[in-house]
């Protein structure tokens, strides 16, 4: 039933009440194109780097502070850049981070040395870390509660998709033209976005309900969503989360608030334990994802079979996200993530011991280890996008993936001084299969302490939003 001209316009609940619209696929299918450039970005330099370390006589340290410059931009765009977004706009920040890391990623053309690689990675870091919390706090946004885990763990998928398209442009580009042919398409993909970005992506509602935006340019929001509603001459609006409702412009000192809200004594173990979690599992995907085609290479596979075994791992992070994704929808997010951790120490363990058994196995083993490092993470994403409420979710998504990008910074180093030191293939992925195993131990104890909490706990504070703590039913 549409609502009267007097009954106010309640979120989450109009999106809870209805069934997703094409309108709604749109804005995450644009996500999705976002995080699949990401994806792209972060797998291109893993297969140019084995050629830019033969053409400029780099050392396999040298190469992961390649691979982690990029990382820490990541970590500052999370950190610094993506809470910008509670006081620009979802859609702005996205737009903008786009057109950044195209013209930074264009720029890496024309670098000449290690220096100049790294500030270029670092920066184009930045506006990749600006851009996926927005993305994922959109998607989030525009999704029914019943599907929210599933529709991020989609967009997530899109970043997968850039590592396989990234794989197979490379086995085309970089022996007919070159590795810098590779980072052409990848500052051209995004800048071809932008008009799409401007011209269908939303901004988010919440956002301008707490800026006090037009009322009307709120209410077409709405009615893109549900076509049957009536035009109203003074829509009112209502954002509920957590027993809070907002309405009206944003309270002063805002993101200090929602950063202190995700420290409230209620919750405090369970966001320093998610952070502990993508730190290890971050960890472990760009490790693998940075130096299985080194690996592989320095173990004579040739180029269709390393670019193979490596897109097998974001491939298993598809296939797992078909199935975690609904598990966490119906079953729960505590027991889905646990059982993922502990099946990835098992794989991990197993990839290294495939190293010296025939090459389907070695192929079998990755792919089952893909679906559980790639496919975490996107399942932990997922988590975090339903733990945290709309009015702080980029907030809390991005400093999750921000504190979790020290993983992601330290695991390609840590590898790179391993293989430095000598130790074998197998070695290495025998010591990565360890952290799987406490990530698991780790989501089984924010089982037990949330998982059985009736509804989200209270904030302790008054000038910031709630910040809900999932339960059985929505995570």
């Amino acid at each position: 039933m549409s609502p009267s001209e007097t009954s106010p316009l309640r979120l989450p609940q109009f999106i809870d009440d209805r069934r997703v619209g094409l309108f709604q696929y749109v804005v995450v299918g644009l996500c999705a194109f976002v995080m699949f450039m990401d994806g792209f970005d972060t797998q291109a330099i893993s297969y140019a780097a084995p050629h830019i370390a033969k053409e400029w006589g780099l050392s396999k340290q040298e190469l992961g502070l390649i691979f982690s410059s990029a990382l820490a931009g990541l970590m500052i765009g999370y950190l610094v850049l993506s809470p910008l977004s509670e006081r620009f706009g979802h859609k702005r920040l996205i737009t903008v981070s786009s057109i950044a890391f195209g013209l930074c990623t264009l720029t890496t053309v024309w670098s000449q040395d290690l220096t100049e690689l790294m500030a270029l990675r670092f920066i184009t870091g930045i506006g990749l870390g600006a851009a996926a919390p927005s993305a994922v706090a959109l998607t989030a946004e525009f999704s029914p509660k019943r599907l929210r885990a599933s529709f991020v763990l989609v967009i997530y998928c899109g970043f997968s998709f850039g590592f396989i398209v990234a794989g197979m442009a490379s086995d085309w580009l970089i022996p007919a033209l070159g590795w810098r042919a590779l980072f052409w398409v990848g500052a051209l993909a995004p800048l071809v976005l932008v008009p799409a970005l401007l011209r269908w992506l939303p901004e988010s509602p919440v956002f301008m309900i707490q800026h006090s935006a037009d009322p009307q340019r709120i209410y077409r929001v709405f009615r893109k969503i549900d076509r049957k509603l009536p035009p109203q001459d003074r829509p009112v609006f209502t954002v509920e989360q957590a027993g809070l409702a907002t309405s009206g412009k944003a309270k002063e000192g805002g993101e200090q608030a929602r950063l202190r809200t995700l420290f409230t004594r209620n919750q405090v173990l369970g966001t320093l334990l998610l952070w502990l979690v993508f730190v290890i599992n971050l960890g472990e995907f760009y490790a693998l994802q940075s130096w299985l085609p080194s690996i592989m290479t320095s173990l004579h596979y040739p180029m269709h079979i390393v670019v193979t075994t490596t897109t097998l791992t974001a491939v298993g992070g598809i296939a797992a996200a078909l199935v975690s994704g609904p598990a966490m929808d119906r079953l729960g997010a505590y027991g889905t993530l646990a059982t993922v951790y502990v099946l990835g120490f098992v794989f991990v363990a197993a990839t290294g011991l495939a190293f010296h058994a025939p090459l389907w196995i070695l192929l079998v083993a990755n792919f089952l280890a893909g679906c559980c490092i790639s496919g975490g993470q996107k399942s932990l994403i997922a988590f975090a996008a339903i733990f945290y409420p709309a009015q702080i979710r980029s907030t809390g998504v991005g400093w999750a993936l921000g504190i979790g990008r020290v993983g992601g910074i330290i695991g390609p180093l840590v590898v790179g001084t391993a293989l430095g030191l000598n130790w074998s293939a197998s070695a290495v992925f025998y010591a990565m299969a360890v952290p799987m195993l406490v990530a698991g131990l780790i989501m089984l104890v924010l089982g037990r302490r949330y998982g059985r909490t009736a509804s989200a706990p209270a904030p302790e504070t008054q000038d910031a939003p709630a910040a809900g703590v999932p339960s059985p039913e929505t995570a």
